[in-house]
């Protein structure tokens, strides 16, 4: 564990929220407005309201992390990823629960609106991406304990995130407020395949995480990808999503949208110096600087994809 006696308490509340995973937040929104924008659909408000209940839902997941991983004994002193607080003693527990639950809270009531824009089908998909957040290492069968946060980042940060803010501004010009149907034209082929590259590198930056913690996991019980299948299974996972990732604009491409979407080219170079890492480290002073390059990379990749997108 890092060091903790000289934390001030709003630093300890930062370390908690990690401002640093926000672009795991912000990529998708970002993409799926760049198809809007494509599509002639953007709607300014509807957007901004997704980065909003995005960003909210993303530090509500990181609460609920540092919260559980403590009371279920995850987090231990050989823990090599950066300081938890909960944990490490720098804010009572019942504090970071009730700031999760109010993260929670909020988003919910951002997501009033979207629901009044986009109807039924984002009530359910609001409602399931807060359980999700919170399931993901709480309640009775945590997600992340099971081998299953692999899958909930990439459903949810990835093809649920995108599609969800394309759906929100479509909606606005397609169909009335408080829709009870997915209106035709709000949930496209393209929007699917645009949330790909997200849902592919989002994901990616679970596997550094999960190389990194393999051992202190395996003997706390917790049961990743890596810990069940090796570091050369997570490895290969990681090559194989950014593969996916890079393909992507060649499915745009063939569709007529222009060599723009090609422009995440331009992020090859980190991908191949985070790749490199991955393939040669397992410790924390490598893959803790790795996994903030992923999230860079996240954040390049998603902005030159939604130019690319809307070009």
């Amino acid at each position: 564990m890092s060091e903790t006696a000289d934390v001030t308490r709003r630093q300890a509340w930062l370390m908690a929220a990690r401002p640093h995973t926000l672009p795991a937040a912000a990529a998708p929104v970002v993409v799926g407005t760049g198809l809007a924008v494509h599509a002639g659909l953007f709607a300014a408000l509807p957007a901004l309201s997704a980065l909003v209940g995005a960003a909210l839902i993303q530090v509500g997941t990181n609460f609920a992390n540092d919260y559980y991983d403590a009371v279920q004994g995850a987090d231990t002193d050989e823990r090599e990823g950066f300081t938890r607080v909960t944990a490490g003693g720098l804010i009572d527990a019942e504090r970071v629960k009730f700031a999760m639950y109010a993260t929670f809270a909020l988003a919910i009531l951002d997501g009033t609106y979207l629901v009044y824009v986009g109807g039924l089908p984002i009530l359910v998909v609001g409602l399931a991406s807060v359980a999700s957040g919170i399931a993901y290492t709480g309640g009775p069968y945590p997600l992340g304990y099971h081998g299953l946060g692999d899958l909930f980042v990439f459903v949810f940060f990835g093809v649920v995130a995108v599609t969800g803010t394309f759906y929100v501004q479509a909606v606005t010009h397609l169909a009335e407020p408080l829709t009870t149907t997915i209106p035709p034209g709000t949930v496209t082929t393209a929007a699917l395949v645009a949330s790909l590259p997200v849902a592919a590198i989002s994901t990616d930056i679970l596997v550094v995480n999960n190389v990194r913690d393999r051992e202190e996991d395996a003997t706390t019980g917790k049961r990743t990808l890596a810990v069940r299948f090796g570091y050369a299974f997570s490895r290969v996972q990681f090559v194989a999503l950014l593969v996916l990732a890079y393909a992507a604009p060649v499915w745009f491409y063939v569709e007529g949208y222009g060599a723009a979407v090609f422009l995440p080219v331009l992020s090859l170079p980190l991908a191949v110096s985070v790749t490199r890492t991955l393939l040669s480290r397992t410790d924390g002073e490598a893959l803790n600087p790795a996994l903030s390059r992923t999230g860079q990379l996240l954040a390049l990749y998603s902005a030159l994809f939604a130019a690319g997108l809307a070009l």
